[in-house]
């Protein structure tokens, strides 16, 4: 990205058409929900802001980020403007976060979900990156969180022996967990190939795949046969543009993933479960996350058109 978290605010509604504003967001497009991860606004965490911007981009179903939910409620060290350090100082920030984690009402979450609902925005996800030193209790505060928050899946970019852990309380709250793919095929732990998902698919029936195409593709895998075969497991799509044999992030239509056959594919099957836009490839000098947001809707407008 190439602002800074300061500038955030100010460039997350200068670019957006003024007539967005004056509509309820719809982006339901011939029958396929299109949506975006609040990841892609990123520094940009700040709840009102985020859904502003997110209404006025027309967007009306939202993968909520939980640092966002956090620092609305008052955590320390959870933000984006939290990270780095050295590993001492990043353990002792985990370990007070932890504590406030297990310290904290969800009712300090519940005007999230009213903030996003008085927009017209389907609140679907909540995703809730689970590390492997998160202990147990914080496990079980993610699925709080998300049930307090009335979401329909948690996603979670995770490890595979944690998916085991992860699947026990999947069971006991009966929430679908998407677990999000990268392109690190070496490593076995890593969600990454066709074997990481099936292993997981063993632990819970509650355990499925935030597919994200790009990182599939460029790990030459085929999403659309991928998408086939497990439609029931998947929670939901990232959706951006990579290419093939661990590539680049690359603008919409530059890259080898295949988002039109995807995007068609949704619309023809009727999946129920969203497309959400993830924005990973460099913002162009000049411009600024919405803008390049509303040009992959564009993309998907056209696509399913």
């Amino acid at each position: 990205m190439k602002y800074t978290r300061r500038d955030a605010a100010k460039l997350a509604l200068a670019s957006i058409p003024a007539v967005r504003a004056l509509a309820a967001p719809n982006s339901r497009i011939n029958g396929v929900q299109i949506g975006v991860i609040t990841y892609s606004f990123r520094p940009l965490e700040d709840i009102d802001q985020l859904v502003r911007t997110i209404a006025q981009l027309g967007i009306s179903e939202v993968e909520l980020m939980s640092n966002a939910v956090e620092v609305f409620a008052g955590a320390t060290g959870a933000g984006f403007g939290a990270r780095g350090g050295t590993p001492q100082e990043q353990a002792a920030r985990a370990e007070n976060l932890r504590k406030w984690r297990l310290s904290t009402s969800m009712d300090r979450f519940k005007p999230v979900r009213q903030k996003f609902d008085s927009a017209g925005i389907d609140l679907a996800l909540l995703c809730f990156n689970m590390r492997d030193g998160n202990t147990d209790e914080e496990i079980d505060y993610a699925f709080r969180m998300a049930q307090t928050l009335g979401v329909r899946a948690i996603t979670t970019s995770t490890t595979v022996s944690m998916s085991k852990r992860i699947a026990t309380v999947a069971d006991r709250y009966k929430m679908l967990v998407g677990y999000h793919g990268h392109d690190q095929t070496s490593d076995p732990n890593e969600f990454a190939t066709l074997e990481s998902y099936a292993k997981a698919f063993e632990y819970s029936k509650y355990n499925g795949v935030n597919l994200d195409i790009g990182h599939f593709t460029a790990s030459n895998y085929d999403a659309v046969a991928f998408i086939k075969e497990h439609h029931a497991r998947i929670t939901n799509l990232h959706l951006k543009d990579r290419k093939r044999n661990h590539g680049p992030n690359v603008p919409w239509g530059m890259g080898d993933t295949p988002l039109k056959d995807v995007l068609r594919l949704l619309k023809m099957e009727k999946y129920s479960f969203p497309g959400n836009i993830e924005l990973e490839y460099p913002v162009p000098a000049g411009s600024d996350a919405p803008t390049e947001i509303a040009k992959c809707l564009k993309y998907c407008e056209q696509a399913l058109a």
